[in-house]
């Protein structure tokens, strides 16, 4: 059995990702649900067909070219503070961090192709690009699905499309996705009217972990929210063009607060600076919402010489479960706040104060 934070690429590692428009857009995912035919959704299986389900599927997924040296377990094999790593880190939902027998996670050594099995159905399968990428996760997607198809016989209909367990899924059983970093749209208070304009064209806007979840540090993730009735390019193309309009409506917002409250843009950044190199107790929440504040002072050039990686690597770092990682004892909430406020003041001690422009 591997183990999975040797396996993981370490969080610097994983910040110094670069992809298109990576400014605004954090990563980009094209997610297949898919289903065994024949078998009862996970939801309806009893625990020996799920685990019987999972011993069919592991394999096969482990065997594509894309897979090798990868990842696979049994979540119950997965510690609680292992799941709450891979949420942290967007490769598995908070849901099937909740599996445990009959549920399992393969994961490619570049954490570009991720499987759950047996979450809400048999497969979820995913591509992760850094940046703007959506076409290229879908392309990666689509081939893998494609050489998956051949070794498994997924529940398929000629009218209704692809099975899923929820409704919402069926058909192509696609959701594209792109996470992006908005700040300059909120400080402008122009958010809300750009997530009702998206949400008429059929999209999901979502907080950072996904469907309940609150935007914090402006990290806001906009999905497709049907998948029947329209092809899988149809689909990528909508989200591609929406996502192009936000960056424009980002930069947009960020140059208009320069032009008319610069004053107001630099001292939010410079009250986050004040805060996050200073502070002794501070919670993920707040952390995440000043650490959004020092990545739009480094975009907008306050920051000369820090790179933006530096905060990319804090927003995973100061999360509850890799802080918990980083100390073997169990911490209570308290003693997070403490461990994290001394993390962060240590990871800028070297950044000068911000300049304005």
């Amino acid at each position: 059995m591997k183990d999975l934070h040797q396996f993981l690429i370490s969080p610097s590692s994983a910040a110094q990702q670069h992809g298109p428009h990576d400014r605004i857009v954090m990563s980009s995912r094209v997610r297949l649900a898919r289903n065994l035919r024949d078998s009862a959704f996970p939801g309806w299986a009893k625990k020996p067909e799920r685990v019987k389900i999972l011993e069919a599927i592991l394999p096969a997924v482990g065997a594509l070219p894309e897979m090798a040296d990868s990842f696979a377990e049994a979540m119950d094999n997965l510690t609680a503070l292992d799941k709450q790593i891979l949420v942290e880190r967007h490769l598995i939902s908070r849901e099937h961090a909740a599996k445990s027998v009959g549920s399992g996670i393969v994961l490619n050594r570049e954490e570009s192709f991720c499987v759950m099995i047996n979450e809400e159905d048999h497969l979820r399968m995913q591509a992760l690009r850094p940046g703007f990428q959506i076409r290229e996760a879908w392309l990666a997607i689509d081939r893998f699905d494609s050489a998956l198809e051949k070794k498994l016989n997924f529940a398929f209909d000629n009218e209704l499309g692809y099975l899923t367990a929820c409704p919402t899924n069926l058909g192509t059983g696609i959701r594209v996705s792109a996470m992006l970093h908005l700040p300059g749209l909120v400080l402008a208070e122009q958010i809300n009217p750009i997530i009702q304009s998206v949400n008429k064209l059929g999209l999901a806007v979502r907080g950072l972990y996904g469907e309940g979840t609150e935007a914090l540090g402006n990290v806001f993730q906009v999905s497709n929210q049907m998948t029947l009735g329209e092809s899988e390019t149809v689909i990528v193309e909508r989200l591609e063009k929406v996502v192009a309009q936000i960056i424009e409506h980002e930069e947009n917002a960020r140059q208009t607060l320069l032009e008319k409250k610069k004053k107001v843009v630099f001292n939010h950044i410079g009250r986050a600076y004040g805060i996050l190199a200073n502070a002794h107790s501070i919670s993920s929440k707040e952390t995440m919402n000043l650490l959004s504040l020092l990545r739009l002072g480094i975009d907008l050039g306050s920051f000369p010489g820090t790179e933006r990686a530096l905060v990319d690597e804090l927003f995973l770092t100061t999360q509850p479960a890799h802080l918990q990682k980083q100390v073997s004892d169990k911490l209570t909430a308290e003693e997070r706040d403490l461990i994290r406020a001394d993390m962060v003041r240590e990871r800028l001690k070297d950044v000068s104060r911000p300049v304005t422009k």
